[in-house]
């Protein structure tokens, strides 16, 4: 920027961003001032580095809006965990699976741990077939990002969310939320 720019020769870009040719730097420079503008090298890589005349202090704040407004919209992936024991009970499991749609739905990465404890350490496989079967419950809603592996004594497995469209998610939730609710007194009767 100004006075620190070492070549002999730039580029020189205006500040309305029309080319003016290659001139030196101190004809660059004097252009700047008389416009009460900075001189700023923007491509130094290039041969001649190329300098755009410009207020740095205007281009700064809006180079730091734009990065701003970009980290706004990045979308941070979230990570949530259920853990399960290797015996759960089937009702446990469909809660849990359920919960794990949810999360899914919502577009967060799952984290599902198995935990084991005493002698069931020796019956790691138990822990696997509940993985396999949660992952082939929900192979629509979601893709195994980790695939299970021990660690300590817990088996970990990361689940991440299919990419489609929101309408479909939900209906798919709808569904399995529907088969998860018990039935009314009157729908066991055949009532209505």
């Amino acid at each position: 920027m100004n006075d620190r720019i070492r070549s002999s020769q730039v580029r020189l870009v205006d500040s309305d961003g029309s080319q003016i040719g290659i001139v030196s730097v101190q004809e660059a420079l004097r252009r700047a001032q008389e416009l009460d503008l900075d001189l700023v090298e923007v491509a130094p890589q290039a041969q001649p580095p190329v300098c755009r005349i410009m207020d740095y202090g205007k281009y700064k704040y809006e180079r730091d809006v734009r990065q701003k407004e970009a980290r706004k919209k990045q979308q941070r992936v979230e990570v949530k965990e259920i853990k399960m024991r290797p015996k759960i009970d089937r009702h446990d499991y469909d809660t849990k699976k359920g919960h794990v749609m949810r999360f899914l739905g919502v577009g967060a990465r799952v984290k599902v741990t198995i935990m084991f404890r005493g002698r069931e350490m020796a019956h790691t496989e138990l822990g696997r077939k509940l993985l396999d079967r949660l992952t082939e419950d929900l192979r629509e809603l979601a893709t195994v990002d980790t695939y299970p592996k021990l660690d300590g004594r817990n088996m970990v497995m990361v689940m991440a969310p299919v990419k489609r469209p929101v309408a479909k998610v939900s209906h798919v939730l709808e569904e399995g939320a529907a088969v998860a609710e018990p039935a009314s007194v009157g729908e066991v009767r055949g009532e209505e």
